[in-house]
């Protein structure tokens, strides 16, 4: 499920399922209470929306596919004592004979959960970069392998606004990296307003989102590049 309206260029997006009773539960589980058992079901399910992503985007997983974990705040790395979506994103990777990339750092910003929409998208911008040291060993993979790209994923537990998303996004693409879409393991249905459905094994990615004249605002091309350019 995707959130409606969508934060302005928020590449396709796909998740598992709602946010919302069993599954719910299962995320918290692992996320807050140290259930790391259920980290290979989530990571599954994760798996089936990067799938559900790249069967609409014309693209083959494997070793070409890198998922790139939302970053967490260090603090709350910290209070938990794990790095949940980090530990998502490499179960699904394995799932998927694909890679897994923490490339993404983010500096202090307030508690997401504290604010609201307008709030979340504002607290994040510009607030996540990519980190040199995960990119170089990444390119020197590529390089190694003699690959002509990889594509990247962008993966996270719960998508809410779209705000990490979105920013993650950006953040990536701002370095030169090509993102082919978001993937999550569930998203929240906003309490007012429509939603969007985008299920992991069969739903279709959402339309492009749109300017007010009508013009695309995501990148829609369907080339691996193993980086970029921010304005392709």
């Amino acid at each position: 499920m995707v959130p409606t309206p969508t934060p302005p260029g928020l590449a396709p997006t796909y998740a598992a399922g709602e946010y919302d009773g069993l599954l719910r539960a299962l995320v918290l589980g692992h996320k807050e209470r140290h259930q790391f058992g259920l980290a290979a079901l989530l990571g599954d399910l994760l798996a089936d929306a990067v799938l559900g992503l790249c069967a609409a985007r014309g693209v083959v997983p494997g070793r070409q596919l890198v998922l790139v974990p939302a970053p967490s705040q260090p603090a709350s790395t910290r209070s938990r004592g794990h790095d949940p979506t980090r530990r998502l994103t490499r179960a699904a990777a394995h799932r998927l004979d694909a890679r897994a990339a923490p490339l993404l750092g983010v500096r202090r910003v307030r508690d997401q959960g504290e604010l609201d929409r307008a709030g979340r998208l504002a607290n994040l911008e510009q607030a996540m970069w990519v980190r040199s040291g995960p990119a170089g060993r990444l390119e020197r993979s590529v390089s190694r392998r003699g690959e002509a790209g990889v594509w990247l994923v962008v993966c996270d537990d719960v998508l809410t606004t779209g705000a990490t998303a979105r920013e993650a996004q950006r953040a990536l693409r701002a370095a030169g990296w090509g993102v082919l879409g978001i993937a999550t393991v569930a998203a929240t249905r906003l309490r007012s307003g429509s939603v969007g459905v985008a299920r992991g094994c069969t739903g279709t990615a959402p339309a492009a989102s749109t300017d007010p004249t009508g013009r695309s605002l995501i990148d829609n091309s369907a080339v691996p590049l193993a980086k970029q350019s921010p304005t392709d």
